[in-house]
């Protein structure tokens, strides 16, 4: 099979959350594969552009909360002045706020479903209105394993992450028959930022490496050919569909 399906050369790659965890792998994975990449996140990520840079590609940060919708177009715009089009939306920005039902915050309700879902929408809508133009393009959401399940004391995270699943087959129902492909990838249980609560309570981390079949935690290393994958030609038929990236969690 010619490595070209999986090539990303001449594309431009806009990656929200870039500045470090998953979509800081993400962006880098494209790196490797040869697109210009806009590394998007709250402070700047001059290391993943650093690192981008390294494999010979364009690369810049920019700084926008993602949270202050009145930011999203132009967050948009600067990354078309990279190389005056974007090819690849991944949506990987996000927050978790660990608090039992009872006692979660409305505050708390509204900033994860605001970030987690509704930037996500937005976003997709102004990268979407772009590709229709050009009649083609991609986009990545990031869902969860909490897209299924339940989850504990993460009531909103889990309400986000469901509807990032849904919003990813409600735009590739309207959007496939005009060249776009949108997907999302679910990881699994991921050693980052966001998992380092339950990663530090033994009995908690025991449990959940219990039933994941490949026996460890997740790496953002663990996402790069997935991501790849749904940014390349080698995934122009895939549409809607949710990529479980997961060690086999699942699969119990």
């Amino acid at each position: 099979m010619s490595s070209s399906l999986f090539s990303l050369a001449g594309k431009t790659a806009l990656v929200t959350g870039a500045a470090q965890g998953l979509g800081q792998g993400i962006a880098l994975a494209f790196a490797e594969a040869g697109a210009d990449i806009a590394s998007v996140s709250l402070n700047t990520s001059e290391e993943t552009v650093n690192a981008a840079k390294a494999f010979g590609v364009k690369a810049v940060s920019i700084e926008s909360d993602l949270s202050d919708h009145s930011n999203l177009q132009n967050t948009f715009d600067q990354a078309l002045e990279l190389t005056g089009h974007v090819d690849i939306l991944v949506n990987c920005a996000g927050m978790i706020r660990r608090t039992p039902a009872k006692d979660h915050s409305e505050k708390d309700w509204f900033d994860v479903i605001n970030l987690n879902l509704n930037t996500v929408f937005l976003l997709s809508q102004i990268a979407g209105r772009h590709f229709l133009e050009r009649g083609s393009g991609k986009i990545i959401n990031i869902a969860s394993m909490l897209s299924y399940q339940g989850g504990i004391n993460v009531p909103g995270y889990t309400a986000s992450k469901h509807g990032v699943a849904g919003l990813t087959k409600a735009f590739a129902n309207e959007w496939a028959g005009s060249g776009l492909n949108i997907n999302a990838i679910a990881p699994g249980y991921m050693a980052t930022e966001n998992t380092a609560p339950i990663r530090a309570d033994q009995n908690r981390s025991d449990a959940i490496l219990d039933r994941i079949p490949a026996a460890r935690w997740g790496t953002p290393e663990d996402l790069k050919g997935p991501a790849v994958f749904l940014a390349s030609a080698a995934s122009d038929y895939l549409n809607g569909h949710i990529l479980n990236v997961d060690g086999g969690w699942l699969a119990r």
